[in-house]
């Protein structure tokens, strides 16, 4: 199970950041995509849309402004679900999701990850 997080970044005070951290002791694979190009634990934070193979889970770290620009690169990567981390709530792409049969869900990935509901 292979999850994407999208609006990574190497700051260590930034959730996705933890969130890549968290995912990796979950024995989870992870790929990133943010602003600036870096490393997180041996995961290389893209700058660029790689067309990654077997997205299960994105888990989103971009305000619902940012997202629109990405709304076609996440239906062409066809994950299974999207987690809207709080802060990136958008009811908007919600519609866009269902209409492709995508799962989505208002959560905290680390909330999820620390209750074992991931």
């Amino acid at each position: 199970m292979t999850t994407l997080v999208l609006g990574a970044s190497t700051n260590i005070q930034r959730y996705s950041n933890i969130a890549i951290k968290k995912l990796l002791l979950n024995k989870i694979d992870v790929k990133a995509i943010g602003l600036k190009a870096g490393v997180v634990e041996n995961v290389l934070i893209e700058k660029h849309l790689v067309k990654f193979k077997n997205i299960h889970t994105i888990s989103l770290y971009i305000n619902k402004l940012i997202q629109k620009e990405y709304y076609d690169y996440i239906i062409s990567l066809k994950p299974k679900r999207v987690i809207f981390n709080p802060g990136t709530e958008n009811p908007d792409f919600y519609r866009i999701l269902k209409s492709n049969h995508i799962s989505y869900f208002e959560a905290c990935t680390l909330v999820l990850l620390s209750t074992n509901q991931y």
